[in-house]
């Protein structure tokens, strides 16, 4: 299976009850997939959802899998958890988060229950997103944020997408202040929006996100392709790595290379993020 530690450009959402969709979604495209427990799945059948998901944990797959449980203050959310421990499961989604304290239940039940699972906390309110920073640094096991964009503009009362910007810039700076990756991009929910999917998602990229969620697997492609580094990208990253060894004499903090480019930690970081994300797309590549 794929390491749920490797950069990932694409997680394709799939209801938790409905065996037939998870399998097309673990055939898709996508780099990872994540099992819904909540909004995809109605109440009287969360039993059978979770039920389901531990199935398809049960063994290894070839791609990651997460799983959004409820919300994390619900008893739904403490059964959630304990239904779908297991090695195989490669982080929980936890929506609506809206406090550190909250968060840090959950991560205390994944530790007490003994698998490694790390957290994605979803921002959907104005109370979440006022609590970004706190939120992502809540504990160890929160690995990453992302926007919930459609609950956060009912909350807000906005109707264009211009209104989020100050959101998807919020949670970017929320998650490089806390030493996490770029936020995953939220869903684009018009599956026959193909121009605007491609649109929003390159937007989502120059803002700092990295990766977004999907609906419909035929949104999965134009996402990858956006999230895949070009060659130019790619050599750029690699000349600069290359540089740095030629210079490592200079020692660890920001310096000049001999071409007169500044070179800081932060600048590091992105080109070994760019060549990671590269590797990412060969390895699908070459296992499809």
């Amino acid at each position: 299976m794929k390491s749920a530690e490797s950069p990932i450009r694409s997680y394709l959402y799939v209801p938790g009850d409905d065996p037939r969709r998870i399998e097309k979604a673990l055939a898709s495209e996508a780099d990872a997939v994540v099992l819904d427990l909540e909004d995809a799945v109605a109440p009287s059948r969360k039993e059978e959802a979770r039920e389901t998901v531990a199935g398809f944990l049960g063994s290894e797959q070839d791609r990651p899998i997460f799983v959004r449980i409820n919300v994390p203050d619900s008893k739904l959310a403490e059964e959630d958890v304990e239904a779908v421990a297991s090695p195989h499961l490669a982080g929980l989604r936890l929506p609506k988060c809206e406090s550190a304290e909250a968060v840090r239940r959950i991560a205390k039940r994944v530790e007490d229950l003994g698998y490694e699972a790390g957290i994605q906390c979803l921002i959907e309110s104005a109370l979440g997103l006022e609590f970004a920073f706190e939120i992502s640094r809540a504990h160890e096991k929160v690995e990453g944020l992302s926007l919930g964009e459609a609950d956060l503009a009912a909350d807000l009362g906005v109707r264009d997408e211009a209104s989020l910007l100050y959101a998807r810039s919020r949670v970017v700076v929320a998650s490089r202040a806390a030493g996490l990756p770029g936020p995953v991009q939220s869903v684009y929910t018009n599956v026959r929006d193909a121009e605007g999917l491609r649109r929003s998602t390159e937007e989502g990229k120059n803002m700092g996100f990295v990766g977004r969620s999907a609906i419909h697997p035929a949104q999965i492609p134009a996402i990858n392709e956006i999230f895949t580094p070009t060659e130019d990208e790619v050599a750029e990253a690699k000349d600069l790595l290359e540089r740095l060894e030629e210079s490592a004499g200079a020692g660890t903090g920001a310096f000049a290379l001999e071409d007169g480019r500044f070179v800081d930690e932060a600048v590091v970081a992105s080109a070994r993020s760019i060549l990671a994300l590269a590797r990412q797309s060969s390895g699908r590549e070459g296992a499809t």
